[in-house]
């Protein structure tokens, strides 16, 4: 919520989840704004990754199977639109990814990326899991969610036509 204090939130309730898997403690905390810079913290060991790294990787691979997911199930991502994208899904999200392990690896000697490969597996399936449970126990933020994710999709489809017509003449 201190991150978003200058933000309109999309949806009311906070997506929080600290969790185990596989040796790997992985925390998440996500919101969604009325606004289309994604905001994203990551943390591993508690030393903070400018560059990311795998741990994000997971997280944005489980967010977008899981928002496509929920989008089709609930009926709000019609069967002749495509699935939302990496990018629509991360449009106007502020999220914290953190990880706590044992055996850690960075890539480059400033610590910016994690490379440490059982990060990204423990992340997807942990926040994958929860925030699939997520949208089902909360339809109001999840419906809120999806369609500001599917405004993005539109968005970006509405862009690309206006390009592709632009070429065109």
């Amino acid at each position: 919520a201190f991150y978003n204090k200058h933000q309109e939130p999309v949806h009311k309730n906070i997506f929080y989840i600290d969790r185990e898997q596989d040796g790997v403690a992985v925390e998440v905390a996500l919101q969604y704004v009325d606004d289309i810079t994604p905001r994203l913290s990551a943390f591993a060991n508690n030393i903070y990754n400018p560059e990311h790294g795998t741990h994000v990787t997971g997280f944005k691979t489980a967010l977008t199977r899981t928002l496509n997911a929920y989008g089709r199930s609930a009926n709000i991502l019609k069967e002749s639109e495509e699935n939302f994208t990496g990018d629509d899904a991360l449009e106007g999200i502020t999220a914290v990814v953190s990880v706590k392990m044992p055996e850690i690896q960075f890539e480059g000697q400033t610590k910016g990326k994690l490379g440490s490969v059982e990060a990204q597996g423990a992340v997807a399936t942990v926040f994958g899991t929860a925030f699939a449970a997520f949208l089902e126990e909360n339809p109001d933020d999840a419906k809120a969610i999806v369609n500001k994710v599917l405004l993005a999709l539109k968005a970006r489809k509405a862009a690309k036509a206006a390009k592709d017509s632009v070429l065109r003449k």
